[in-house]
This record gives C-alpha cells, sequence and structure tokens, in this order.
C-alpha cells in the first residue's frame, strides 16, 4: 500500500499550519523551509513561523470579521491560533503576541510531531509527481516563483510590504509618553505619545522631507498594498492624513490633563517581558539614521533605544481568480494546493486559515474523497471565494471583512452590530456543522 504522504514548501504560518493539520489526519508530511541555507530580508531568525511585521493576529472583539476567521479556526484545530494565545502579550482588544515565544511554540510542535520531517533546503521547482501546497508566501525565492510562474502561464503580481520599528520600553519618556487603550477596551494598555499641533506639524514636514531607501530596477513600478502603507507615503497624501489614520486621537485622552492631544503615535506590547515595543502603524522604507532622526521627534522618545528599524521588501501573490480553484489547487495541476499570502490573501489570521482548508483538500484528495467548497457564509469560505473570484485585472491581496460573506435577507434589517452578531453565530455553526474534525485523536497535540 503506498504510504500517505504530502509535501508543504515553507515554514511560515500557512505551512506549519498545513503540516499540522494534515499530521492529525494521520498523513505523513515532509515540511521544507529553506532558511538557514538561504537567508531573505526580512527575516531575523531560523524559527518556523516568525513573525516578519507586526506582532499582532487582529482584533478578537466579536463584532470584528478578524474575530470570526480566528474563532473559526479554532474550532478547526488551529496550531498557530492555539499558540498565539498561549503566547499572548496585552494588546487592548488585539491578539498580540510575544514574537519569540510564539515562534518557538510553533517550532518545538512541528519539530516534536512524530508525522512531520523538517527539511531545511531550498525547494527550487514543484515537484511533479508529489501531492504538494505551496506555502512560501510573499517572499518566494526567485527559482521556485519562476517556477510558479511557469506552471500556471500567468506572470506574477507584486506590491510592497513593510516592517515597524521596535525599540525599548525603558527608553520611552512616561514622564511624557501614557498608557491607555483607546476607550479603554482590552486587557491592556497600548503607550501613548500625544502631539500638539505644531508637535506634529514639524514631524509631519520631517518625514514628507525623510530620504527613502532607493528602490532597486526591478522593484519600481511596484505597487503598495493599502492596507500597509508605508508611514511616509500616508503623510505624502496630506497634512491629516495620518492624524486620521496611525496616528488617530480619538478615545486617547491622557488622564493626567483629561485631554486627547492634536495626534496620538501608540506603541504596542512586543513580548511577555514588556521591554519591548513596536510603533504601531509605522511600517516604512526610510532610510535607517533618518528613521532615528525622525521618529525621535515624537515626544516621549527623544532618546529612544531601537531594537530593530524598519524594513520594506517586495511581495508575490498569485492572480488566484485566473488559476486557482475555490479547493485552493491549481486548475492546471490538480495535485498542487497553495495557501498564504501568496493566494492574495492578506493578514497573518488569513494567511493561516487558507493553510488550515488547504490542508483538508490535499488529505481529501490523497483519500480519493470529494473536495470541500466552504460555503461563503463562514469567513474563511468567503474569504476564499473573494480571492477566487475577483476580477482578475485589478485583483490585490485582501484582509478579512463584513463585506465579502453572505448576508441573508433577513439579516438586512437589523443594525449593523446585531447582524455582525448573527452572521458569526451563523458562521461558527456552519463550520460546527461541516464535522471537519479529524476523525483520529490527534498526533502531537
Amino acid at each position: 500500500m503506498k504510504e500517505k504522504r504530502v509535501t508543504v514548501i515553507g515554514g511560515g504560518l500557512a505551512g506549519t499550519e498545513a503540516a499540522w493539520q494534515l499530521a492529525r489526519r494521520g498523513i505523513k508530511v515532509d515540511l521544507y523551509e529553506m532558511r538557514p541555507v538561504k537567508k531573505t530580508g526580512a527575516h531575523h531568525t531560523d524559527r518556523l513561523a516568525e513573525l516578519v511585521c507586526s506582532n499582532s493576529l487582529g482584533s478578537f472583539d466579536e463584532k470584528n470579521a478578524s474575530a470570526l476567521l480566528k474563532e473559526e479556526m479554532k474550532l478547526l484545530g488551529s496550531l498557530v491560533v492555539n499558540s498565539a494565545w498561549q503566547a499572548k502579550v496585552p494588546a487592548g482588544g488585539a491578539l498580540a503576541v510575544d514574537r519569540e515565544k510564539f515562534s518557538q511554540l510553533i517550532t518545538d510542535a512541528i519539530e516534536n510531531n512524530p508525522m512531520i520531517t523538517l527539511r531545511r533546503e531550498e525547494i527550487k521547482s514543484i515537484p511533479e509527481d508529489t501531492l504538494t501546497i505551496v506555502a512560501t508566501g510573499p517572499l518566494t525565492s526567485e527559482s521556485l516563483a519562476d517556477s510558479i510562474q511557469t506552471l500556471t502561464g500567468q506572470s506574477q503580481l507584486h506590491f510592497f510590504d513593510a516592517a515597524a520599528p521596535i525599540l525599548t520600553r525603558e527608553s520611552i519618556n512616561m514622564d511624557v509618553a501614557f498608557e491607555k487603550s483607546r476607550y479603554d477596551k482590552g486587557d491592556g494598555a497600548y503607550i501613548n505619545c500625544p502631539m500638539n499641533k505644531a508637535e506634529y506639524e514639524a514631524f509631519w514636514n520631517a518625514i514628507i522631507a525623510a530620504e527613502k531607501v532607493e528602490l532597486k530596477e526591478f522593484e519600481k513600478g511596484t505597487p503598495f498594498f493599502e492596507s500597509c502603507l508605508p508611514v511616509e507615503e500616508i503623510a505624502s497624501r496630506g497634512f491629516n492624513t495620518l492624524r486620521f489614520g496611525p496616528m488617530k486621537p480619538v478615545g486617547l485622552e491622557d488622564p493626567r490633563t483629561g485631554k486627547h492631544g492634536f495626534a496620538v503615535v501608540q506603541l504596542r506590547q512586543d513580548n511577555a517581558a514588556a521591554n519591548l515595543y513596536n510603533i504601531v502603524g509605522f511600517q516604512t522604507n526610510l532610510k535607517w539614521p533618518e528613521q532615528k532622526r525622525v521618529f525621535s521627534m515624537i515626544p516621549g522618545l527623544e532618546n529612544v533605544e531601537f531594537v530593530r528599524l524598519g524594513v520594506m521588501h517586495r511581495n508575490t501573490y498569485l492572480n488566484s481568480p485566473v488559476v486557482l480553484s475555490r479547493t485552493l489547487n491549481l486548475h492546471a495541476r490538480e495535485n498542487v494546493f497553495f495557501a498564504g499570502q501568496l493566494t492574495g490573501v492578506e493578514g497573518y489570521s488569513e494567511s493561516t486559515a487558507t493553510g488550515i482548508l488547504a490542508a483538508i483538500n490535499a488529505a481529501r484528495l490523497l483519500e480519493g474523497e470529494e473536495l470541500l467548497i466552504l460555503p461563503e457564509t463562514t469567513m474563511l469560505g468567503a474569504l476564499v471565494r473573494y480571492i477566487t473570484s475577483a476580477n482578475p485585472k485589478n485583483f490585490q491581496p485582501i484582509n478579512s471583512n463584513w463585506g465579502i460573506i453572505d448576508v441573508p435577507v433577513e439579516f438586512e434589517k437589523m443594525d449593523k452590530l446585531s447582524k455582525r452578531l448573527e452572521l458569526r453565530k451563523r458562521s461558527l455553526a456552519t463550520i460546527t456543522s461541516l464535522n471537519l474534525e479529524p476523525c483520529l485523536s490527534s498526533i502531537g497535540s
């Protein structure tokens, strides 16, 4: 009898989740991760599922679309969601994690699972006769990207992604900054650095004039992803754009004065020890000396000590409406599945969730069963429907949101909150009714 085995390429969130889900179904997995043999321009460690940009997996407020997606993933036995809750740090209503603890939990789970063989080597082309899940993410190596392009017959689409700086808490001037979550929501406070109008104007002028890292020739013409714009790009769109974006002051009254600033920079806890913080929404492509100069103009960060400065890199994703089915395998090759940001989803939770669906369907294909098309009444089903059926001429990455999920006529007259809570209830009931959990007991879970 032929051994049940699947190749998963990529040790990020989607790849590790896919490998875990397959192992839970009694299927052996060869998980390939090219680091440390071949490094990327964004990763800092050799651990699996390293979070490159933010340390937040998004909101867990039940009114939020991202929270619904994470609840669906939890019902499906997600390794990533479970690890995130174990590594959680205070972040108001967001599921933010200690990056090192989070990635170490996942690395340990994968390395200690007897059904998974972790192979530290680069895969340069998609295997021809092997059932494969490709989850190499936005930093797919050039050789593998060429192989994907040849297989799909489509040019790859690109966009820029960026990471925000991380700094030490002890370098923050708490005589100026204050702790508070917006509208006092959630279990922990952000550190907030308020600006008056004159301070904001000086900061805005400085960031507009600051020097950026020059793009390489092959990167020129690549668009930004609107949900992850560099802070200097946001600033360039007008004097008040930062004040209505990452520096929004509403709900952040200074408890010492009872007033809110003209603008506010928020810092979010980045590790469990609470000694590192990241600057929320300040992903950037400014040159490193310029980051130090401009960001030290923020009140409270006059003597800031950075442990990591911001970077920007080019990301890659498929023209999924043309090449992918709603079961996440290729039209051209049924035994090749894709998961993660390569599919055109944006966000940690979204990337991970597609890894779950790809694994479920790879297992079904291996067992000779009908592949699963998730109902669009679920957030994951709606997300996959969107990326595989959107207009291919202007297809861009998308996050989970309430606009993509099907709303029955009887819900239309409800107020927004009631409607979302009903959609949430319906979605979770649907996931439960599908009975997608493996029949055998979890291996290594």
